[in-house]
């Protein structure tokens, strides 16, 4: 099943997949129904989550009925006990939005939710990240998540959303840490088996490193890199199958 899980992920777009995913996982979740996990965002429970990931499938990873993995599942736990997310009136951007997120965030009705992608068939909008298509201090809150690996300006990216968020509002702008250094990019590097190896993706441009949150901060925020699945008790965390050590990547604009 890993292998298979896998070889999918490596092979189909990703357009196509946020497509057909949704049925094919209804199935596999019924086959698994039980009550050893549960997600905190559609309140699901299973025997175990099932296995993802592109090169190497992780165990107990995706929810069958939401398609949250385990970075989703303490967002919105984060969300829920540190942010005012559920409360608040809030104008809210997400860009590239998860398939598990956006009918939920779509029926609140505190929030006025817009969702933008270049590609993505689930958004609103078109919109190239580099360009944001809205005026300056428009939203409270802007979630971008493991988008910035793929563009070519990263930082010209994060810029733009620090443009269009009001002076206080927030985002959160998470990425995967791959280097133990800080991050590593090099243009030159155009093949995509080169990339994947380098990288840990064909379709990645860069490998961040501990020097994320720095590059974060030279857009404009104040950056809080918050290790709050650290605060979690350890049956929370296995409950809720979280990642061990997944820093929230917190963006004030003041």
């Amino acid at each position: 099943m890993r292998k298979i899980t896998s070889f999918i992920l490596r092979t189909i777009p990703r357009k196509y997949l946020q497509r057909i995913s949704p049925v094919v996982m209804k199935i596999l979740g019924f086959i698994n129904k039980g009550n050893n996990v549960e997600c905190t965002v559609c309140g699901s429970r299973y025997k175990k989550f099932l296995p993802y990931g592109r090169l190497v499938s992780r165990e107990n990873a995706l929810c069958p009925n939401c398609l949250s993995l385990e970075r989703h599942r303490l967002m919105y736990l984060y969300l829920k006990e540190k942010t005012n997310f559920f409360t608040a009136p809030l104008r809210v951007l997400h860009i590239a939005p998860e398939h598990c997120f956006i009918k939920k965030f779509m029926a609140m009705q505190n929030l006025t939710y817009i969702t933008a992608d270049l590609e993505s068939p689930l958004a609103m909008v078109k919109m190239d990240i580099h360009d944001i298509l809205f005026e300056e201090n428009y939203f409270d809150v802007v979630f971008c998540n493991h988008v910035m690996e793929h563009v070519q300006n990263d930082i010209k990216a994060m810029k733009e959303i620090y443009r269009v968020l009001k002076p206080g509002g927030w985002a959160i702008i998470q990425s995967p840490l791959l280097s133990a250094g800080n991050t590593f990019e090099d243009s030159s590097i155009t093949d995509p088996k080169e990339r994947e190896k380098i990288y840990g993706q064909d379709d990645h441009v860069r490998s961040y490193g501990k020097d994320y949150g720095q590059r974060l901060a030279s857009a404009g925020f104040e950056v809080v890199e918050d290790d709050f699945v650290l605060t979690l008790p350890k049956d929370i965390i296995t409950r809720y199958a979280l990642p061990a050590e997944e820093i929230i990547y917190f963006c004030k604009k003041v």
